[in-house]
């Protein structure tokens, strides 16, 4: 990704993963001038393959974005390499602040920057993070089915998130670790023949590379082959916070998000939010079709904002301003070959 980054766009993304490129891909064909902004390091950089993807079942993850950046590109739209600092308005428009001081405008902006994944402190899972220590049954489940699992519980989700282990395994251990199940959720467990292990989880036995067990604050391991947890997740959104655009609890109780509509809208005109960054449970999938429903979104509200600007032009032809607007939508009828 060594494209130079131009003076202005009519859509900056900020964020080049699925979601992100899927509403670059959009916008570029609908023959708007589009770059992504991306940092490289997508969140699912560890894992071995994208799963639950039709047609892409299994693919590296490394090998998808290129896929995606190349076919951005091949539609006129740039990928370019860097992280945001921050986004302010400028004029009717924003201004995106790389933090090596390069900065663009944009006419409207699309999010789709991710997020965190908030681990337990616990020496030895974050190393193993996206290969024996997993968090979802839908993105990694079947390559861990039939081994031992362990599930450390870390939050609400973690009861909700053995059961679902369990179907794919029968021998599944929940750590209570500093979560004790409620005895509702005891009785789930014990109904679904999952032992329950009680107390704190000291560290991660690893050997050969391989995860071996679990070791408790009180001396013994536990022998596991997998162990699933229930991160935090946390939106990257803080270069929005000089829009007024912060983070917030998700319903769900699994983290911090930017709240939006359905189709990706915020609160700040012109910002739309599209993937993990305001979704924390989409899969490869979801977000990418939430980036695409969000860059058709953010086209149609340009076309409306451009035939708003075109009717009043036609209306009042020498009031000030509009020989001038009139001579902008020329020119990019020309650009694009109108």
């Amino acid at each position: 990704m060594t494209e130079q980054l131009g003076d202005g766009y009519d859509v900056v993304v900020i964020g080049g993963g699925a979601a992100g490129l899927n509403g670059a891909l959009m916008l570029a064909r609908a023959r708007r001038s589009v770059v992504v902004i991306d940092s490289g390091a997508p969140r699912n950089a560890p894992a071995d393959g994208v799963h639950g993807l039709l047609a892409r079942e299994g693919m590296p993850p490394a090998e998808l974005l290129e896929r995606g950046r190349a076919e951005v590109r091949g539609y006129g739209g740039q990928v370019v390499c860097g992280e945001v600092d921050a986004v302010t308005r400028d004029g009717d428009g924003f201004l995106v602040t790389l933090a090596d001081g390069r900065a663009t405008r944009a006419r409207r902006v699309l999010v789709t920057s991710g997020l965190v994944d908030e681990l337990p402190d616990v020496p030895g899972l974050r190393d193993r993070w996206g290969r024996d220590v997993v968090h979802c049954p839908y993105c990694h489940g079947w390559e861990i089915r039939d081994r031992a699992i362990g599930v450390l519980a870390s939050g609400p989700m973690s009861v909700h998130q053995a059961l679902l282990f369990r179907q794919l395994s029968e021998d599944v251990t929940y750590f209570t670790h500093t979560v004790p199940p409620t005895e509702e959720q005891a009785e789930q467990l014990a109904a679904r023949g999952i032992r329950v292990v009680r107390g704190e989880v000291a560290s991660l036995e690893v050997v050969g590379d391989r995860l071996a067990g679990v070791r408790l604050a009180d001396g013994p391991l536990i022998p596991r082959e997998a162990l699933a947890v229930a991160s935090r997740m946390v939106a990257r959104a803080g270069f929005l916070a000089a829009l007024g655009l912060r983070t917030a609890e998700h319903p769900s109780g699994m983290g911090e998000h930017v709240p939006a509509d359905a189709a990706g809208r915020t609160e700040v005109p012109g910002v739309w939010v599209a993937g993990n960054v305001t979704d924390p449970a989409a899969q490869v999938g979801a977000a990418a079709a939430a980036g695409a429903l969000a860059g058709a979104q953010i086209n149609g509200d340009l076309v409306a904002e451009e035939t708003r600007q075109a009717v009043a032009a036609r209306r009042e032809p020498f009031s000030p301003g509009s020989e001038a607007r009139v001579g902008e939508l020329v020119a990019g009828d020309r650009r694009h070959g109108w």
